[in-house]
């Protein structure tokens, strides 16, 4: 890279916006702790660990070892017990997240593995499983307990990036999970859903010839709403909305800007974020930019909402933090206004006392008003 971006970079490293946490090594996933969900994540980092971190004490509360590859995506067993961590050695990782003891791992990929999710089938008999999805192309659904594979799944073209399980066919708390869909992305730009029933027994694709076709390149990231549309996130730089009703087309388009890596949905707001740096928070029924966070001085690669606010991770090794309250944007929105005009200032060797013009204020308060309603 250039001198001139080396020195950005090293500047604006030293900024302490979103109160950042500094790991050794890049951080390439983070996922919300249940158990905790105001204030705890688990991050994947490049090093090979992955950490459960306590935000608001910036306690590494446990430290989960033994890859020593990269780590590119995480997710919690059905009863939150064990840590799952998909690695570029091929394989799947786990922990016990109480003692940090490694238990089982899975081989069984030819590449690297990009995605992990779990869930409990409840019929004919209760079924722990594992789905993983690799750079080479395929599927994997694996018996927790038992370590076997149960299927391999081989439609998608390229490599397997996301899983989504659709909130609308299952649910953690229930004993009635006898069918269960889930959706999953890949570096082409297709969405597949899948099913599987009878107890993990068979696993088909649902219209194995009507892949979902939303965006014009890789698609990085699936999120679900309450609603139970799906959001999603691409490297054609943009965020979509797709409607469950409207067939899987897009109503709403984020036009983040770059390769979008993450997208995370809260109330009222829809959160993106990718190569710019730049956290974007989004009115969720307008999809009116209300406001950017920058803080990160490399590409952002992970997302997680968190009661009230949203968890940002970066390859520049820093776990961030932003309010999503309306009272939170509205006080970013004003120091956002604050610091450019104090730029401007330095810039024009003028002093410290201007204030918002009448414009301003009245930009700021129509888009917090677009955010309390």
């Amino acid at each position: 890279q250039s001198l001139q971006e080396t020195n950005r970079k090293h500047t604006k490293a030293k900024n302490n916006y979103g109160n950042p946490i500094h790991l050794p090594s890049k951080i390439l996933a983070v996922i919300a702790d249940p158990s905790a969900p105001s204030d705890a994540v688990y991050v994947a980092e490049s090093a090979g660990n992955a950490r459960r971190i306590v935000i608001d004490t910036d306690e590494n509360s446990a430290i989960y070892r033994g890859p020593t590859a990269p780590l590119t995506s995480l997710t919690l067993g059905p009863n939150g017990a064990t840590l799952f961590a998909g690695c570029w050695d091929k394989s799947i990782w786990s922990w016990d997240t109480r003692t940090r003891s490694p238990q089982r791992r899975y081989q069984g990929h030819t590449d690297f593995v990009k995605a992990v999710v779990t869930l409990r089938l409840s019929s004919p008999s209760k079924t722990d499983i594992l789905i993983s999805g690799s750079s080479d192309t395929t599927i994997i659904i694996w018996s927790i307990d038992s370590g076997e594979k149960l299927h391999i799944l081989h439609r998608h073209l390229r490599g397997v990036l996301d899983f989504a399980i659709d909130p609308l066919t299952y649910n953690p708390l229930s004993t009635d999970n006898g069918e269960v869909a889930f959706l999953s992305a890949d570096s082409y730009r297709e969405i597949r859903r899948w099913k599987i029933t009878g107890g993990a027994a068979n696993a088909e694709e649902i219209e194995p010839e009507n892949p979902i076709v939303a965006h014009e390149t890789s698609v990085y990231a699936l999120r679900f709403d309450s609603d139970g549309d799906l959001w999603t996130a691409s490297a054609d730089g943009t965020a979509k909305c797709l409607s469950r009703e409207g067939s899987w087309k897009a109503d709403t388009q984020l036009a983040h800007g770059d390769y979008v890596r993450s997208v995370a949905v809260g109330e009222g707001v829809v959160v993106t974020a990718g190569r710019d740096e730049d956290v974007k928070v989004w009115e969720k029924g307008s999809g009116k930019l209300v406001h950017v966070f920058d803080g990160h001085w490399e590409e952002v690669t992970g997302l997680a909402i968190l009661q009230g606010r949203v968890a940002s991770v970066s390859i520049d090794g820093t776990l961030r933090t932003w309010g999503l309250k309306p009272e939170d944007l509205r006080g970013a929105r004003l120091n956002g206004k604050e610091e450019q005009i104090d730029m401007e200032n330095k810039d024009d060797g003028g002093g410290n006392d201007m204030a918002l013009t009448e414009e301003e204020e009245r930009e700021l308060a129509e888009i917090m008003a677009d955010v309390e309603e």
